[in-house]
């Protein structure tokens, strides 16, 4: 009976390596989408390309004002920010950095927290919400509080 149990733990600790690396590979293949189409397509330039690389083609933000919830799809977004790109065009860049104190991975699913900031001052917590599909990491749905 004693030497199940030794056996058995030398199994379950030989298995842990294993599954910490492919968690932290996914964390970082995770991290990889969200800086591309998030971080680099949306606030640094504006990329559709990018967005649509690193977004699901069903993905949603979602927003509540005034205790009522709205959506917006891919599509819609990217078509909202290259009417405001067009309309300001020489509109300066604000220096961007995004900082990513929660990065979940659970299998096939993953939520990753981003902290934004604009020049220097805190613009946005966005909750971004993957799921793995054959083709990568996507993001699928977004929620966010944006600051003043």
């Amino acid at each position: 009976m004693r030497t199940t149990t030794i056996l058995m733990a030398i199994a379950w600790l030989a298995h842990v390596p294993t599954t910490l690396e492919a968690q932290t590979a996914d964390a970082d293949a995770v991290k990889a989408v969200v800086q591309s189409a998030y971080v680099e397509g949306v606030h640094v330039n504006l990329d559709a390309t990018k967005m649509r690389q690193g977004f699901h083609p069903d993905f949603r933000m979602l927003m509540l004002r005034d205790g009522k919830m709205t959506s917006v799809t891919l599509e819609e977004w990217i078509t909202r920010m290259e009417a405001n790109a067009k309309q300001n065009p020489n509109a300066p860049k604000p220096a961007v950095r995004a900082d990513f104190p929660v990065v979940d991975v659970t299998a096939n699913e993953a939520v990753v927290k981003v902290e934004l900031y604009r020049d220097g001052k805190h613009a946005f917590t966005d909750y971004l919400f993957l799921y793995k599909f054959a083709d990568g990491w996507k993001i699928v749905a977004k929620i966010f509080q944006a600051y003043s």
